[in-house]
């Protein structure tokens, strides 16, 4: 089945989306691309080439013991062949086929890049799955490895792979060579395994002194300055494409183009850096995860340029700052950040083994360069990336060096520019409140449709749940499913969802959010309204208050406008056993070893129902993470819209949550 991405309408759909100037450069890049069929330049020849930016004596000393042991064991598990991507168990990494689809068996075909169908799952398999391998940052787990234990297994392993994957994937063929924040992570990856295998004494002879090496480091830098995402797709690709170009041009700065390369790719990552974040510093695209992503390509970067002595713009550090900030201020007492909008598990730089909590890994190593603020949560635990880094980027001005920067006195709850707000309360509840914009662009890739959604965690755990993403391509019934309206703590109205969708990366119309409320202080009863106007000639409003003394949440949903048929869901987290007779369910789980309750008492005037790993349409998921789903409760009433509520919410859809009940 070839998905809708790859139809004449989708197409059309996207090209509407675009500006003049985004269509004049995507008409520059199909020329060039057919230009580029029958002439491929060799690359320059290159003499004396050394590699220069390696660690600081005495970095690798300074990982924290326990975090060596975690990398060192998921490094022997890789040299075993075992691996994990999206939950799919593969064991053939001891020899891997780099085009082949472990999920489907299918085999990418070989021919010119531009021409393989890679959207079509039927002719290529799973694309995730095969370009996840080929970011080669289980060869930079394995390389760190090396540095710590000095076993030169891990190095020759590194190397093997590499010749490999370089010999089966020439310049400009095949599949590995046609999305650019592939080509940006891969770039990056190899700045590392260079760095990590410094001390190894085949380092220079698989890099600088490799004329194959040499090529692809070349063509990879040659195709990012051609093809760069432009317009409604420069999101988080074009940051990792940058990013990986500019580190490798600091890092490799071996060719006549370097110079060049490395300007350009700063000019691009600043803007784009810029771009993509609020200046509150969440990230424009209201994904978390891609939140993450950006903001490790933006270290590693920096990373790369201090290392080279290549002056940042201030703005750089400003943006990356900001956004260790926002990070710091929306994770719950657990560490853990909203599950908002697409997620798909993508990692700037790997050096850590499992078990390493992404989320306390960055604010280590914010608080290493920026320095941490008063009201930071702790972070505990440990983790490899954080010493590298640091060891290589300069401290931030008022991190001991200079004057301070203007950041946040307190913790920030409301977030204006986003549209984000965390109301939190005792007993560790959090709840995040959207009432921001339909993500990032024209084409708001990575949004979901789920204005006025909450997401309720108790002591960390998934109470009201966001369900995430599960998959991208092939599968477009759950794609439409985990992105859609009905599959958010949120008011669905006849049936559709409030924004409107081109394709699996595609909105063609946008809801329009705006909040009324946003009262955080913490004195009693914390307060949230918001509304939305996706249903044309409609609006649902939706206020939220979580009273303090009482541990209750309530939720009032009113619909402005004619009467309509009207479905409410609350997607349960999956450890949470629920007990529904009427319109009241007793939920149940287990934290700790200890019992916890919470009672939920939802909209009379609704039918309500539980749904429970439904298929025929999607219902009661829970995707933990890319490729992965589980079975779980969704509480779904159905009705018909009541009409504009009172000032005190009646005549509104009234929800209490009340915990320790």
């Amino acid at each position: 089945m070839t998905v809708s991405s790859g139809s004449a309408g989708w197409y059309l759909r996207r090209l509407s989306r675009m500006g003049p100037g985004e269509v004049a450069g995507r008409v520059g890049d199909t020329v060039r691309r057919r230009r580029w069929r029958s002439a491929r330049p060799d690359c320059p020849s290159v003499t004396g080439a050394r590699f220069t930016a390696v660690l600081p004596a005495g970095t690798i000393a300074a990982v924290p013991p326990d975090a060596a042991k975690r990398l060192v064991a998921e490094a022997d598990r890789l040299m075993y062949g075992h691996v994990e991507y999206f939950g799919v168990v593969r064991d053939d990494l001891t020899d891997p086929d780099w085009w082949c689809d472990p999920k489907t068996g299918r085999r990418a075909p070989w021919g010119y890049a531009f021409d393989v169908p890679y959207r079509n799952e039927d002719a290529v398999g799973d694309i995730k799955q095969i370009w996840e391998l080929s970011r080669h940052q289980y060869l930079t787990v394995l390389a760190a490895a090396y540095a710590i234990t000095g076993n030169e297994r891990y190095a020759e392993r590194v190397a093997e792979h590499l010749r490999s994957w370089w010999a089966a994937n020439p310049p400009l063929r095949g599949v590995h060579w046609i999305s650019g924040i592939e080509l940006g992570i891969r770039l990056l990856s190899w700045v590392w395994i260079r760095r990590l295998l410094d001390d190894w004494p085949g380092a220079a002879g698989l890099f600088e002194d490799n004329p194959v090496a040499l090529n692809q480091i070349w063509h990879h830098q040659r195709w990012l300055a051609a093809f760069p995402s432009r317009g409604s797709s420069a999101n988080n690709h074009v940051i990792a494409e940058a990013a990986g170009q500019f580190a490798a041009a600091c890092a490799f700065g071996w060719f006549p183009s370097s110079g060049r390369w490395r300007a350009d790719a700063l000019r691009s990552l600043e803007r784009h850096l810029r771009s993509n974040t609020f200046a509150s510093g969440l990230n424009r695209e209201l994904a978390t995860e891609y939140h993450g992503l950006v903001l490790e390509l933006g270290l590693a970067a920096v990373a790369e340029a201090d290392a080279a002595g290549v002056p940042v713009p201030p703005s750089v550090r400003l943006v990356l700052l900001r956004m260790t900030d926002a990070l710091a201020a929306v994770v719950d007492n657990r560490m853990r950040p909203p599950r908002q909008g697409d997620a798909d598990d993508g990692h700037g730089l790997v050096v850590d083994g499992t078990g390493t909590d992404r989320w306390a890994s960055l604010l280590a190593t914010g608080e290493a360069v920026f320095g941490r603020l008063d009201w930071w949560p702790a972070v505990a635990g440990s983790d490899v990336r954080t010493p590298l880094l640091a060891a290589l980027i300069r401290p931030y001005p008022g991190n001991g060096t200079a004057p301070a920067v203007n950041r946040p006195a307190r913790r920030p709850a409301h977030f204006a520019d986003a549209g984000l707000t965390v109301l939190r309360g005792p007993g560790e509840i959090w709840c995040r409140c959207d009432g921001g914009p339909h993500g990032f662009l024209s084409i708001a890739a990575h949004a979901h449709a789920d204005a006025l959604s909450v997401e309720v965690r108790h002591d960390g755990i998934d109470v009201l749940a966001d369900p995430g993403t599960f998959c991208y391509h092939g599968q477009p019934a759950w794609r439409q499913y985990f992105r859609s309206t009905l599959g958010h703590n949120t008011l669905q109205l006849d049936g559709g969802d409030q924004s409107v969708s081109g394709g699996p990366f595609l909105w063609t119309r946008h809801a329009r959010t705006r909040v009324l409320t946003a009262d955080t202080s913490g004195e009693g009863v914390a307060r949230w309204c918001a509304e939305h106007d996706g249903y044309q000639g409609l609006v649902h409003r939706r206020r939220v208050e979580l009273t303090a003394a009482s541990q209750e949440l309530k939720v009032v949903d009113e619909v402005r406008g004619p009467r309509r048929a009207v479905r409410l869901a609350f997607h349960l987290g999956p450890e949470i056993a629920a007990d529904l007779v009427g319109n009241r369910a007793v939920l149940t789980w287990i934290r700790d070893g200890e019992g916890r309750s919470a009672v939920l008492d939802l909209p009379g005037q609704l039918s309500w129902r539980a749904h429970r790993g439904e298929t025929d349409p999607p219902l009661g998921w829970y995707s933990a993470g890319f490729g992965c789903k589980e079975p779980t409760t969704t509480l779904v009433g159905t009705g018909t819209g009541t009409g504009t509520g009172t000032a005190d919410g009646a005549g509104g859809f009234i929800t209490v949550l009340r915990f320790g009940g």
